[in-house]
């Protein structure tokens, strides 16, 4: 029990769902957020700083100010004399009359920069002697005596979550150098404190309102990104329970790595597919072809079993059939793992490359070696010695060999075969030409096929299988070229393999990429 519950938890683990769409959205809801809240935070920073250099140059002009006119007392500050020093138009404000004039003649532009500044509401302006008495100040709010270390400090303060200014300064008489009083100018930065405020509350509206505007974005994004990714998955979950299921990704008409993915994905599964039947017609071929040879030694081995075992006549000729059907099911099975491997190259021999001219004297030497009764002329004359084409050696041999011997299977009395190939417009041709029997134009379109026999008394008596064109076509396709025929019955037949040509940077980069792929494999055994 305990363990039907473990395994139940386990279960549900590995079916929890996480949809790809709400992942991607939060990392990018998160990832722009983030991204505002920086950049707010910079351009809150950066305006703060800004405002805040205003407010430090306000107070720090009206400091200089009132020092420029209080440092020319010689004695310690009083209300005696600090009243006096300053502009009449100041007196008469402090005194609630209005300032003076502009037609008054001891008005200047020095006292009336002063006098603004001190009638500025945000500014609080008090100077204290050295016994920390008031001897002026501007009738508003008085900020309090503070010690200071130096002649000059500014301090920021904060009451009822606003930011203040207040700026220390001792004045300093200008004959003896002497400390004579104290300047106190509090600054309540009400522009400031406004704009920092609305600043922050309008970023934070805009950043919220931009992260719901670029996160619905991001959803529709990523939902038409995700939606092609949530088709192959549904169509592979259905080939992954129905092989044979012929259900493909359609075509999303886009432009971009999905579109390219949703191709490769259908290819793929169309390989998939044709390996499917191939096994198939595989298992069908080789249960058709062998049910006659097995049928055949069964056969004989039952005679032998009833009577054959006293008479040596019989049992001389049930053996020699058995061992003729037991050889010719071997080639038979031989064949069918050739045209196997013939479907499969491009797994197995993806970047060889072979000299068409070698491999052409090569063959033609050794089949005249074992035909001698033929005369195998070879002619390259239009073929370049240096050519090379995508093919594996051995299997550009076994298509020669495969057609070199079906010329001599279909030969009559001229025992004669052509063998030629050449160079035209990047493709290689070769041609291998017999005069034998040749092939009717009904059968020229069958003789590929699997089991296909033209003459199939006559090739069954020479060991044929009808494979072995089969096996040329699928070698010749599996490396991107084609295989033809042109014949005219009594006169012969001549087979057509064309091959893409390489180039010499092709053929280097494919040997450079064969001996990386040997290399790898060597380091991993």
């Amino acid at each position: 029990m305990r363990m039907m519950k473990r395994n139940k938890k386990i279960n549900k683990k590995e079916t929890k769902h996480s949809s790809l769409v709400v992942r991607w959205v939060s990392v990018v809801a998160l990832t722009i957020m983030v991204s505002f809240i920086v950049f707010s935070f910079i351009i809150y920073s950066f305006i703060g700083q800004q405002s805040m250099g205003q407010q430090k140059e306000t107070s720090n002009e009206i400091v200089s100010k009132l020092n420029s006119t209080l440092n020319r007392i010689p004695t310690q500050l009083e209300i005696s004399n600090v009243v006096p020093a300053l502009t009449p138009s100041t007196r008469e404000v402090l005194k609630g009359n209005p300032p003076i004039s502009s037609d008054q003649p001891n008005r200047s532009a020095f006292n009336d920069d002063l006098l603004s500044s001190l009638t500025n509401r945000d500014l609080n302006v008090v100077v204290y002697n050295l016994r920390k008495e008031d001897v002026f100040d501007n009738g508003n709010v008085i900020p309090p005596f503070k010690k200071i270390k130096g002649d000059h400090q500014v301090v920021h303060v904060f009451k009822h979550h606003r930011e203040e200014l207040i700026t220390y300064q001792k004045v300093r008489s200008a004959r003896s150098g002497k400390v004579t009083g104290y300047i106190v100018v509090a600054n309540k930065m009400t522009y400031y404190n406004g704009l920092m405020k609305n600043l922050l509350k309008w970023m934070a509206r805009i950043s919220v309102a931009a992260i719901i505007f670029f996160t619905l974005v991001a959803f529709i994004i990523v939902r038409d990104i995700v939606k092609p990714i949530k088709e192959m998955s549904h169509v592979a979950l259905e080939v992954n329970d129905d092989p044979n299921s012929t259900i493909r990704i359609r075509d999303f008409h886009r432009h971009d790595e999905l579109q390219e993915l949703a191709v490769s994905f259908n290819q793929m599964l169309d390989r998939m597919q044709r390996y499917i039947d191939q096994q198939k017609e595989f298992v069908g071929d080789v249960s058709h072809e062998l049910r006659t040879p097995v049928a055949v030694i069964e056969g004989h081995l039952s005679m032998l079993k009833r009577w054959g075992k006293d008479d040596p006549q019989i049992l001389d000729e049930s053996i020699d059939a058995s061992l003729q059907e037991a050889k010719r099911m071997q080639h038979l099975i031989q064949e069918m793992l050739d045209l196997t491997r013939a479907e499969q190259i491009n797994v197995q021999y993806p970047y060889a490359v072979t000299k068409v001219s070698e491999v052409l004297k090569r063959v033609v030497g050794d089949m005249s070696l074992v035909h001698k009764d033929f005369t195998i002329r070879l002619d390259m004359d239009d073929l370049p010695a240096e050519t090379e084409i995508q093919i594996y050696q051995g299997h550009l041999e076994q298509l020669l060999v495969i057609l070199i011997d079906n010329g001599v299977k279909y030969s009559t009395d001229r025992k004669e075969m052509n063998v030629s190939a050449g160079l035209s417009q990047d493709e290689v041709h070769i041609i291998v030409q017999d005069f034998g029997e040749g092939i009717s134009k009904e059968e020229q379109g069958k003789i590929f096929n699997r089991f296909y026999r033209v003459d199939k008394a006559r090739t069954r008596e020479k060991g044929g299988n009808g494979l072995g064109l089969s096996i040329a076509q699928k070698l010749v396709t599996s490396y991107h070229g084609n295989i033809s025929v042109d014949s005219v019955e009594g006169q012969g037949s001549q087979f057509i393999m064309v091959f893409p040509a390489l180039s010499e940077s092709q053929a280097k980069k494919l040997r450079q990429r064969e001996e990386n792929e040997q290399a790898s494999k060597e380091h991993k055994e």
